[in-house]
C-alpha cells in the first residue's frame, strides 16, 4: 500500500504485462479516509490490446503510515458513467 495519497495507484502488472493501466485519477477527498476516482484500461489477452476506458471509485483508510483500500465501485463503461452524471446533475442544484 501507499504511504502518501498521491502515491496511490491502480496500475497492476503480472509476469511483465501491465494488466491494469491507470490513465488518470482525481482525489475527491483527503484525510484519514480518502476517496479517489480512477480512469483506467484493462489488458485484453485475446485482442492483445487495452480495452475501453473504465472508471473506479475507491475509498482508502489510513492505518499507521499506509493507506488501505476499504471499498470500491467499478463503473463498467462510458454509458454507465453518463447515467451517473445525469442523475447527479438532476439531484444537485445548478
Amino acid at each position: 500500500m501507499a504511504g502518501q495519497i498521491d502515491e496511490i495507484t491502480i496500475n497492476y502488472e503480472e509476469d511483465g504485462v501491465q494488466l491494469v493501466k491507470e490513465i488518470d485519477k482525481a482525489i475527491l477527498s483527503r484525510g484519514s479516509w480518502t476517496t479517489i476516482v480512477f480512469r483506467y484500461q484493462e489488458w485484453d489477452k485475446k485482442a492483445s490490446a487495452y480495452g475501453d476506458d473504465k472508471f473506479s471509485l475507491r475509498r482508502y483508510k489510513k492505518r499507521g503510515d499506509e493507506y488501505w483500500q476499504q471499498s470500491k465501485f467499478t463503473i463498467s463503461g462510458a454509458e454507465q458513467a453518463k447515467k451517473i452524471i445525469e442523475t447527479l446533475q438532476k439531484w444537485l442544484p445548478s
